[in-house]
Formats: structure tokens, sequence, C-alpha cells
């Protein structure tokens, strides 16, 4: 019997198998993003969070930590300073009403169901990626990192996908993390 995690772990991978040797072909030509641009000037602007999928290095089970309809976003400034913001949606309220009066679980359930970390960002032009350091984050242990990205732009989609696996929930996983162009709040 094939199970949803099943179909999902065979589509995310064979997208990945797909993806892969474009990407690599695509970081060898030193290619611009599809405006025809630096990815730098590509990456400016808010995104808004489509998905958020980890796949275990180890068994191939894919997991969607923020659910299947997630919410958030990341923004990149002109003047090099990144936002990230990804949450499970259907997030419980706390009983008392108090951000600084909740119970245990209250902060267990909200801590589990969010993730949030801003800093400055690099762009590698030649290498086709981004870091992104971490100033302050929710988890504090990436308080100070910075951390690699591999993006993947086709028109107002963005993909930033990890460099190596990292410890998610007990086990060895990559991420990989879409968004899109958020509509303009003019």
């Amino acid at each position: 019997m094939t199970t949803i995690t099943d179909r999902r772990t065979a589509i995310v991978q064979g997208g990945l198998l797909a993806a892969d040797p474009a990407m690599a072909s695509a970081r060898r030509a030193g290619a611009t993003d599809a405006r025809g641009g630096p990815l730098r000037d590509a990456l400016i602007g808010a995104w808004q969070l489509v998905s958020c999928v980890e796949t275990d290095m180890a068994t191939g089970e894919v997991f969607l930590p923020m659910g299947e309809h997630p919410q958030g976003f990341i923004l990149y400034t002109p003047d090099g300073y990144m936002s990230a913001q990804l949450s499970a949606s259907g997030r419980r309220d706390f009983a008392s009403g108090d951000m600084y009066r909740g119970v245990p679980d209250d902060y267990a359930a909200a801590g589990v169901s969010y993730l949030a970390y801003s800093g400055p960002y690099y762009v590698d032009e030649a290498r086709r990626t981004v870091e992104h350091e971490m100033a302050v984050s929710l988890f504090p242990n990436w308080k100070g990192q910075r951390q690699l990205r591999i993006p993947e732009l086709d028109g107002d989609t963005l993909v930033l996908a990890t460099d190596r696996p990292s410890l998610f929930d007990g086990s060895l996983k990559t991420a990989r993390i879409t968004w899109r162009r958020a509509t303009s709040n003019l």
C-alpha cells in the first residue's frame, strides 16, 4: 500500500533529481536569475511561504514541519539584511491572552510551530548561493551562525535548499523551502 508519505517522498526525490543537473549547469555557467540580472537583485523584496519540506537522509521519508498550509515571509532588503518567519497554520492562542503569562505547554506548542531568524545576508554570485547570518534566532543554537542556502529562481518562485543535512526532530534531514514573491502592499 502506498502512503501519502511515500507519494510525497517520490515527488520530492524526483524533483530533486530532475533539478540537480539544471542547478549545476546554471552555477557552472554563472547564470543570472530569470530576469537576467544578478541573484542579489532578484532576491530583494518580500516572499510568501508556500511549503517547507524536510527529507530524512536515512529513510527518504518526507516531513512537513509547518504542516500542509504553512504561513510566513522571508524578506531581503537592499542594504543586506534578511528576516525569515515560518509558521504552522492553526496555532492555538495562549489561554491567558498574555504573551508573558502562558503555561509551559503554550510555550512548547508555540516553539515547535514557528521558526524565526534575522540578520545580514551574503550573496556569492559566482557560486549562485546565499548565506543567512543569524544575528537573532528563535532557536538560540543558530545565533551567530552563517547557513548556506542554494537558491532556485523560476519567475516569482524561489526555492531555498540547505546545502547539507541538519539535525531536525532527531534525524539528519535536508530542507527545501518554497516561497512566492509577495504582492505589493502599496
